[in-house]
């Protein structure tokens, strides 16, 4: 229970500190108290990416995610009972409490405390031709070009590493001989890593086909162009505790209006709003896939990714966001990439 008090915080913390409670330490929970230390509630980090969809702002109190029924264990209650409760219920953390509902100590699976191996697939999409990078890509694939002194597509490697994934798929396509050059067979890094030859252009989910063997497992996509500091660990937990068929990532995109919209009813004006902000949840280029959505996908033809959730969704299989809350940079285009170079030593190092 090493370290558990430093998951303690007030009813009136802000979603943002909460984050910072949850991201600063080993047990992925924060736990709210009142000023005698009795247990209010529980959040986790799938709570708040909850609220974030129900349109909770990061100033919002803790209040508002907060989970008022967490599983609890009793003072002294035997190892094994504990580890049976966490099972049943299929949590990862137990807060521990006395007879008058104070919080005593937390109670954790063992491998939380260090990072897990998984052997799920990671497929990253490289073959892109990089066309508005131009001229840095005439000679270099865009996953290739460095931004903070290394290739983008090294980093989102390491970032998976970090997290315990080391079986990697690379789809190449434009320039993919220099991207297998550069990554081999993964050993430098520990992984073990694999190539997706696409002969002609497949999009961002065609390629999957080319996989030589059916998957047992929920397979990670993501686009070799993104950089994001996204804890991979949680986006599976967050999409097995949904029972999802496919998790998309997302992330919130505001638009200003720069005009006064108007409302009307026939001739009448009925309101008059100045710049409104838009806000869209917008795709980030970022899945996990059960293996039953990758038998949706046509072989040997162009299939892009919005289109095979479009079809999931069509046969009314169970879907999920996971809104991204940590930094996330496409980098689509010149003035992207120019600011991934600026961005990178402070996100990244």
């Amino acid at each position: 229970m090493k370290d558990w008090r430093k998951t303690l915080i007030s009813a009136d913390t802000t979603l943002r500190e909460t984050i910072r409670v949850i991201d600063s330490g080993a047990l992925r929970i924060a736990l709210v108290v009142d000023a005698s230390q009795k247990l209010l509630g529980t959040v986790s980090d799938g709570d708040i990416r909850r609220g974030i969809l129900r349109g909770c702002s990061l100033e919002d109190s803790v209040q508002q995610v907060l989970n008022r029924t967490p599983t609890v264990a009793a003072q002294n209650e035997a190892k094994d009972q504990i580890l049976a409760l966490m099972r049943l219920k299929q949590v990862h953390q137990i807060p521990v409490i006395d007879g008058e509902g104070r919080v005593i100590g937390l109670e954790i699976v063992e491998r939380i405390l260090e990072t897990p191996q998984y052997d799920n697939c990671v497929v990253l999409m490289a073959g892109g031709l990089g066309s508005r990078l131009k001229p840095l890509t005439d000679d270099t694939p865009k996953p290739l070009l460095k931004v903070g002194g290394k290739p983008i597509l090294e980093t989102i490697l390491e970032n998976f590493i970090h997290y315990g994934f080391t079986n990697f798929r690379i789809s190449v396509n434009y320039k993919g001989e220099l991207i297998e050059d550069y990554f081999g067979d993964g050993s430098r890094w520990g992984a073990r890593i694999e190539y997706l030859r696409e002969s002609k252009k497949l999009g961002t989910a065609g390629a999957l086909g080319l996989l030589t063997e059916r998957p047992h497992l929920p397979v990670l996509v993501m686009n070799g162009d993104v950089l994001t500091k996204v804890n991979f660990q949680q986006l599976l937990e967050f999409h097995r505790e949904h029972r999802a068929l496919a998790t998309m990532c997302v992330r919130e995109y505001d638009f200003q209006v720069p005009y006064g919209v108007v409302t009307v009813d026939n001739h009448r004006i009925l309101n008059i709003e100045e710049k409104p902000v838009q806000r869209f949840f917008v795709n980030a280029g970022i899945y996990v896939l059960e293996p039953e959505a990758l038998d949706m996908i046509p072989k040997d033809t162009f299939f892009d990714m919005p289109t095979l959730f479009e079809k999931v969704v069509g046969q009314q299989k169970e879907t999920a966001v996971f809104p991204i809350r940590e930094y996330w940079l496409d980098i689509g285009r010149m003035d992207d990439f120019q600011r991934a170079e600026g961005e990178f030593g402070k996100v990244f190092e």
